[in-house]
């Protein structure tokens, strides 16, 4: 993707994430301590690096939870959620998944 359609996803995914909705979590991180406290990590993330983010598009971010290490990713749904939408369409739907590293 270029980087400047890259840069318009990540600051699309940055304000949707900023937002706390629309997040799925897995029986595994529901089990987890202080979730108000994971997900607020998830909202303020900022540690990118090209191992976790090498489009630019800021959709995936890992770090460690306690003892666990955490992946969150986002996906872009139809308003469906049935099929994959083009996440730079005002018709994209996020769907912000939590989980565990162990339940991937």
């Amino acid at each position: 993707m270029e980087t400047e359609q890259a840069a318009k996803v990540a600051a699309l995914n940055d304000a949707f994430r900023a937002t706390g909705q629309g997040v799925t979590i897995t029986p595994g991180v529901q089990a987890l301590l202080d979730l108000h406290g994971l997900l607020e990590a998830v909202r303020h993330f900022e540690a990118w690096t090209e191992g976790n983010d090498p489009y630019g598009e800021h959709d995936f971010g890992q770090f460690e939870w306690g003892s666990e290490k955490v992946f969150w990713k986002l996906d872009y749904y139809d308003q469906d959620l049935r099929h994959w939408e083009d996440p730079l369409s005002p018709r994209c739907r996020r769907i912000l998944t939590l989980m565990l590293a162990s339940e991937y």
